[in-house]
């Protein structure tokens, strides 16, 4: 998503208005990879915390199995995919932070090392706004359809499919596989997240 700091501001607010009496509150940033659910995410949490909210944020990519486990498993040049990530793990986690009685440790993923690093941020028990970014969050699927009743409000990031693909270019450039990676794995999982979303209550391009 590319939007401005006051459009950041007028989201912050819907937020502030749906949660006004919640004591705990779970937003939920969907997209397709490379949409910018991280960026937004951080954005939002920037703005509530200026405004005196206690927010976090956590990304569902921190829950991707080890590279060892995909590779076992067969599925490390899919990694991204819906299969590739500990759905259980992420569930119970949520369905903790949903219920806010106690403090969660959350892992997150290490971009620079495309690795997750266990238990590296906490949600606290205090905190009243968790907005939570990743791919599937809206998967229309079984097993991801099941995360539906955890959040209070849902965000789709609608970015089109060439824009996507050369951010995705961008983002592997590095690797010699790079393009291999985007159109055999990564724009397939982009079509998987489009075709098959749940209705977000507010979408954004």
């Amino acid at each position: 998503m590319q939007g401005s700091p006051d459009d950041t501001d007028r989201l912050a607010v819907t937020i502030l208005e749906r949660a006004v009496d919640a004591a705990r509150f779970l937003v939920a940033i969907a997209g397709p990879p490379a949409a910018g659910k991280s960026t937004l995410a951080q954005a939002l949490q920037d703005v509530l915390l200026r405004q005196g909210e206690n927010a976090g944020v956590v990304g569902m990519d921190g829950f991707h199995y080890d590279n060892a486990v995909l590779e076992e498993r067969g599925l490390l040049t899919r990694k991204g995919a819906p299969e590739t990530f500990d759905f259980d793990g992420f569930h119970v986690s949520l369905g903790r932070i949903r219920r806010g009685d106690a403090d969660v440790a959350v892992p997150v993923f290490d971009r620079s090392m495309e690795l997750a690093r266990a238990g590296a941020a906490i949600v606290g028990k205090e905190m009243r706004l968790v907005i939570v970014e990743g791919n599937y969050l809206l998967l229309d699927e079984a097993p991801w359809s099941a995360l539906e009743s955890l959040f209070d409000f849902s965000i789709y990031l609608d970015v089109p499919e060439a824009e996507i693909e050369q951010r995705l270019l961008a983002r592997w450039k590095h690797l010699p596989e790079g393009r291999q990676k985007v159109e055999h794995n990564d724009l397939p999982n982009a079509t998987r997240v489009r075709a098959h979303r749940r209705t977000a209550d507010l979408v954004l391009g």
